[in-house]
């Protein structure tokens, strides 16, 4: 009975679990459907209360937009006016300059010539030719005069005059620079003559070293002949050389000259651009009809070849006809392209954020930013591109020379054997090394050239010019009319002497080489104030850091732990005369036109970018400005940058930056900070938008900025946009 009463007791047990159950199911079921209505509710007025964000939200940018619309004319036409009064200024300061400059060399009244001035240039050319003094310190003299010339007609040319004045002063120029090696020649020649009466007692060679500040002269006269010779180094300039063994018999003297200046560099950049505007010119020429089918209708007959030469004119007359409609169309198309992208207003602000993170999720997701192809001629890769290496430091001319006959005392007269062919070229390689090489040396199969004993070279480097990597050597081809990288070989650079060795195989003029974009992109940069019409420009480069004060209308590199440069460094310039002077030194922070086919760069508007440096230019005085790295991730169309108003000299603080999202049409103020994660273009608050940069910062500037600002001398403004424009640091890091 017991085991019973268990059982009843747990079915009762179970029947009072199974009610239990459905009541919690129900309770359950009942708790569910109100949380459910919760929610609902709870979601309904989350929608309701977005809504009315979004709304409001909307009202307010629709009102900034209508605010923005409203003032834009007359923001434009201000910004408009300033720049036009500016530039006004500028040109007519220029313009007294040149007339002062002009008047100033009427009146220097020292027998120099005008070198714009055809008849006294071509009679300073004319005499200087037919004067037959060749003392080496009086040619040095006259090289000089000649080189102030050049350069003056250089700057003549760099004004851009019209092209036949332009032409009369190319031609001049390239006669002076050709008269100038002639007389050094001839100083050269007079130097040998008497060379074994400045034979060296050690050696019973001639060696002498001859120098300005534009020249170095170093000789070496084989008197001795001994075949045991191997080379010589002039140790008080750096520069020696290794001398075949072929030629340690023979009567030679070897020159090293060695000009500060690049007279030969010009004509292969001449050639360069000639040969590129070949190439566009052959892309561009539309096709005609094939020549095989033209020859075949003149093969008709003579009563269809009339008509056949008649209708191929025709048919290449109407596909230059079609090509020229089919250019002017995509010209006007390109054009009313850009003005409706530059005028047409945005009329809705999410269009724009929109594009924004859409170019934003582009560049996340990787985008191609590898520099174009250069356009060069690749049908020679051992010619020198210069515009992707310069050449530093000058030109070495090395040279091997038949010594002059020397004189001889006879009776106590002094004999010497006169020649009228001048300085005469010693061949090398000599016939007979080219017999001793073939015999031993076989003959590569695509070479035309049989090798022979290279020739030894040693250069220290100039003190004028910072390497920032080791140099590069090319030697001049005159025949072609180019700097090549081939006939050189070990090559070595010895860190501790400064010094460069390598072999060549002939004598030949060369020169070293630096890549021109070594130092970019850049990694960052800083326009900070110093004070009323004062700013430091600061660019740190892919190898070393470049700051340049800017007072006025001058300019002032600065650099640290770099020596020999004290020509340029701490020393006031103007812009153009400080880009020129980086440049020859090697410290080239500066592009150009070719110079985005070298580097891999941020792509820009070049309209939008060159109207920010404009009015980052009126700013400076009293607004520091910073490069962004979220310039690269906001598109072609827009520029991001940091900026902040600085009236005090010294560093900004970090909390005090702003971003700024620059584009065509509007200008605003971000909410972001530059080391936030994402990238966001909220408005920060109280901001509005504006449709030039110059109004955006001054909404927030207090009244001292604004009066410093408005007090900036226009030849202050003109130097710091011409920094800005010339190295494009918006795109360049």
């Amino acid at each position: 009975m017991p085991p019973k009463d268990g059982k009843s007791a747990k079915k009762k047990e179970g029947n009072i679990s199974k009610a239990e159950r459905e009541r919690l199911q129900r309770e359950a079921e009942e708790q569910r459907r109100r949380e459910e209505e919760e929610a609902r509710v709870i979601a309904e007025r989350e929608e309701i209360e977005r809504l009315e964000r979004e709304r409001i939200e909307q009202e307010k940018q629709e009102l900034l937009e209508l605010k923005d619309r409203e003032r834009r004319e007359d923001e434009l036409n201000e910004l408009r006016h300033i720049l036009d009064e500016n530039h006004s200024a500028v040109t007519a300061w220029e313009s007294e300059c040149r007339d002062k400059a002009k008047w100033e060399c009427y009146m220097r009244c020292d027998g120099s010539p005008d070198p714009s001035v055809q008849p006294e240039i071509n009679s300073f050319i004319s005499l200087w030719r037919e004067d037959s003094e060749t003392q080496i310190q009086l040619v040095l003299e006259n090289c000089a005069l000649a080189l102030q010339l050049t350069n003056e007609l250089d700057f003549l040319l760099s004004e851009g005059p019209n092209p036949c004045v332009a032409q009369q002063y190319r031609e001049t120029l390239l006669c002076l620079q050709s008269l100038i090696h002639i007389k050094l020649d001839q100083a050269t020649e007079e130097l040998l003559k008497s060379a074994n009466s400045h034979s060296d007692i050690e050696t019973g060679n001639m060696q002498t070293v001859v120098q300005d500040e534009n020249v170095t002269l170093c000789l070496w006269a084989n008197l001795n002949k001994n075949p045991r010779f191997k080379g010589f180094h002039f140790e008080e300039v750096g520069l020696g050389f290794e001398l075949p063994k072929p030629l340690a018999v023979h009567d030679i003297a070897v020159r090293i000259l060695h000009t500060r200046y690049d007279h030969l560099s010009h004509h292969s950049q001449q050639k360069q651009v000639q040969r590129r505007r070949s190439m566009m010119e052959a892309i561009l020429t539309p096709p005609t009809e094939n020549t095989a089918a033209v020859q075949d209708r003149k093969m008709e007959g003579e009563g269809d070849e009339g008509e056949s030469s008649k209708q191929v004119e025709e048919d290449s007359r109407s596909v230059r006809s079609e090509s020229r409609k089919q250019s002017a169309v995509s010209v006007i198309s390109s054009k009313e392209g850009r003005k409706s992208s530059s005028v047409k207003p945005l009329e809705e602000g999410e269009s724009q954020m929109e594009e924004i993170t859409t170019a934003l999720e582009a560049d996340q997701n990787g985008s191609d930013s590898s520099p174009a192809e250069p356009v060069t001629d690749s049908a020679d890769a051992h010619i020198v591109d210069l515009q992707q290496f310069t050449p530093l430091g000058g030109v070495f001319y090395f040279d091997v020379f038949h010594l002059p006959p020397q004189s001889h005392i006879v009776k106590g007269w002094e004999m010497r054997e006169l020649l009228e062919t001048g300085l005469q070229i010693f061949p090398y390689p000599t016939e007979q090394t080219r017999v001793q090489s073939s015999t031993s040396v076989k003959l590569d199969e695509n070479s035309s050239t049989v090798a022979s004993s290279p020739v030894g070279v040693t250069v220290a480097l100039p003190d004028s010019v910072l390497f920032l990597e080791d140099p590069h050597v090319a030697h001049w081809d005159p025949i072609g009319q180019h700097w090549r990288a081939d006939c050189i070989s070990e090559a070595s650079y010895d860190e501790e002497t400064h010094s460069i060795t390598f072999k060549m195989n002939t004598f030949s003029a060369f020169t070293l080489l630096q890549e021109s974009y070594a130092n970019m992109p850049f990694q960052s940069w800083e326009l900070r104030p110093l004070g009323q019409d004062s700013a430091l420009f600061t660019i740190t480069g892919a190898l070393i850091e470049v700051s340049i004060t800017v007072k006025g209308k001058q300019c002032m590199l600065h650099m640290e732990e770099t020596k020999n440069l004290d020509h340029l460094l701490g020393k006031w310039m103007s812009p153009s005369e400080l880009q020129k002077a980086m440049q020859r030194a090697g410290i080239n922070v500066f592009v150009n036109e070719y110079s985005d086919k070298y580097v891999s760069i941020n792509p820009k508007d070049p309209l939008i970018e060159h109207t920010v440096y404009e009015q980052m230019a009126l700013m400076s005085s009293a607004v520091a400005f910073s490069w962004s790295r979220w310039n690269t991730q906001c598109g072609q169309e827009h520029l991001v940058l940091q900026a902040c108003e600085q009236l005090e000299a010294g560093p900004v603080a970090e909390e005090e930056w702003s971003l700024y999202l620059l584009g065509a049409q509007r200008n605003q103020h971000l909410k972001m900070k530059e080391h936030d994660d994402s990238f966001s273009p909220e408005l920060t608050e109280g901001s509005e938008f504006h449709s030039t940069f110059l109004h955006m910062l001054r909404q927030d500037m207090s009244t001292e900025g604004q009066a410093r600002v408005r007090q900036s001398h226009y030849l202050y403004t003109d130097t710091v946009q011409r920094l800005l424009c010339a190295t494009r640091v918006l795109t360049y890091s």
